[in-house]
Formats: structure tokens, C-alpha cells, sequence
């Protein structure tokens, strides 16, 4: 089996990871001419073509194995680093910005528990990033190799991964107390739904139609959609008055409480069951984020059902 550069794996992650090779030269410190060579020198090695010069940029198949054999690799290194700091706990700790342990997590999640579920790993300096996407979609990332963890809404493990239920997020349907006098004095009803706007994540974010339909038991619903690409986001724009949304019980909770939101639909509550999947390898970090997440989980979501 061919033993492979890891500078030129590197290079090769770097070009995917950044969209290009003019940001994946700034990142290694290097020029593009040499990010070129690296990867050409790679493809020749593998005989294959390694990237799609489409845009965005995109790995091929070949790509996408010699892009998951790196983030291995980058989990190796990493596992070596926190056995290295076990051992003497006053050296520098952390691994290099580009060779960070990327995982994909949902917005929702992000706005409510999974942050504070991390925040121990990051005091211990593991270069961490977290790829946001919907729930429904997080696993594509997983799929491609480009990420060795995420949360989804997925409960069948992938090839080469394992998984690990974590709990329901419930979501319920708020809005903003003057535009329920005004428009939805009844609250939230199978009847005047279509009367006021819905603010949606983005264009993929089914929730709120499927809170509606299973509410009051339709088959299809059409609905007026407003687009806030952020959790919070969608929390104020609610809060000001903008429309009405179905976001998670744990970030609506404290605005429900004293008064600035209402909840439409009381007793009404949409759980969406969360996942924890990560390469099925034996490492500490991998061990480490299936315990913290797993662990924060418990806390804050609902029991898995």
C-alpha cells in the first residue's frame, strides 16, 4: 500500500475545507504554485483526480477517501497530543490550525446545549471546528468524510460509523403576544395558520409545516415563509413582531416566561429525536466528544424515545 505525503494530504484538505487554492496557500503558509504542485503530485501518486475544478470546489470519489484517510490521521495526532499532556500537563497543548477535529452539528443544537457540552474540550485546547447545517443534513457531512462526527436526525448508523441516540428536542410554535391579539386570538388553529407569515431557518427547514400538520392533522401545508438564517435570529424576528416560528422549547423558554413571547399552540409540542454518529475507531477525542455531548444530552434534552 502506498505510504502517502501527509504535507500533500494536508494541501488536499486544505483546498476543500477553504473553496479554493488561493485561501489554501494562505492558510499553509505557502503560494499557490506549490499548493498545485502538491496536489498534482498526489493525483499522479493516486492516479486519479482528486478535485472537481467546478464551483464551488468538490472532491471526487478518489477525493473524498484520501480526504477521510486525513481527518484519521488529524484524529491520531490529536489523540497523541492529550496522551503527551497527560504526561506533562505544563506543555503547550493544542494541535496546528490545520489540523483542526471538525464535527457537524445543527444550528438549533449549537443555540442550546451542544456548546456548553464542548466547552471543557476546548479548555483543553482540541482544535475543534463545528460545521453547522440542518439536522436532516448533518450526516451528509459524515458521508463525504470531510467531518468525523455529527448530529443528525439519522438513527441508522453509517458505513464505518457508530451511533448513539441522544435525546428529543421539542419544539413548540411562538409568537410575539400583540401579533397573537391581533391575528391569532384563538391561538394557533387549523383554520387561520395561513394568516400570518412563517419564519423559517432557511429553504431546507421543513418544521414548521411539519409542526402544523401534525398539530391539526393535514396531509399537506402550504405556508407563507420568512427566512432567518440563525436560531436566535429567529427568536428575535419573532419577538419583534415579524411572524410566527416553531424553534426549540429551550430557546424560547426564558422569553415565554417573563412575557415577551406566547406559545400558540400550548400542550402542542414537535420532538425531534438527535443523534450522536462518529467513525467507529478507537481514540480518546472520539471518546471524549461521544461523553460530552452524550452527557449534555441527557441534561437538557428529552429522553430518547
Amino acid at each position: 500500500m502506498s505510504t502517502y505525503d501527509p504535507a500533500a494530504l494536508e494541501c488536499l484538505a486544505a483546498i476543500v475545507e477553504e473553496g479554493g487554492f488561493e485561501r489554501a496557500a494562505q492558510r499553509l503558509n505557502v503560494t499557490q504554485s506549490a499548493v498545485s504542485q502538491r496536489l498534482r503530485a498526489l493525483e499522479a501518486q493516486v492516479g486519479s483526480v482528486l478535485i472537481v475544478r467546478s464551483r464551488p470546489l468538490r472532491p471526487t470519489t478518489a477525493g473524498q477517501l484520501l480526504l477521510k484517510h486525513t481527518k484519521q490521521l488529524r484524529l491520531l495526532r490529536a489523540d497523541l497530543e492529550r496522551d503527551l499532556q497527560e504526561l506533562a500537563p505544563s506543555a503547550p497543548g493544542g494541535g496546528r490550525e490545520d489540523e483542526r477535529i471538525s464535527i457537524a452539528i445543527n444550528a438549533d443544537s449549537i443555540a442550546t446545549w451542544a456548546l456548553d457540552a464542548l466547552q471543557g474540550l476546548v479548555r483543553e485546547r482540541l482544535p475543534l471546528e463545528i460545521i453547522a447545517d440542518d439536522q436532516d443534513f448533518t450526516q451528509e457531512w459524515l458521508r463525504s468524510g470531510q467531518v468525523l462526527g455529527c448530529v443528525t436526525t439519522l438513527g441508522s448508523a453509517l458505513r464505518g460509523c457508530k451511533v448513539v441516540p441522544l435525546g428529543a428536542m421539542r419544539y413548540v410554535a411562538i409568537g410575539a403576544p400583540d401579533l397573537a391579539y391581533r391575528y391569532l386570538p384563538q391561538g394557533l388553529t387549523a383554520y387561520n395558520f395561513r394568516d400570518v407569515p412563517f419564519i423559517a431557518f432557511n429553504r431546507k427547514d421543513d418544521l414548521q409545516a411539519e409542526f402544523v400538520a401534525r398539530t391539526f392533522g393535514l396531509k399537506r401545508v402550504a405556508l407563507n415563509h420568512l427566512f432567518v438564517p440563525s436560531s436566535e435570529g429567529q427568536v428575535r424576528a419573532v419577538a419583534a413582531g415579524w411572524g410566527v416560528s416553531v424553534v426549540p422549547e429551550l430557546l424560547a423558554r426564558p422569553l415565554l416566561a417573563d412575557g415577551r413571547l406566547v406559545d400558540l399552540a400550548p400542550g402542542q409540542a414537535l420532538p425531534v429525536q438527535l443523534y450522536w454518529h462518529c467513525w467507529n475507531l478507537e481514540s480518546e477525542v472520539l471518546d471524549a466528544l461521544t461523553a460530552a455531548l452524550t452527557g449534555a444530552a441527557a441534561r437538557q434534552l428529552a429522553p430518547p424515545v
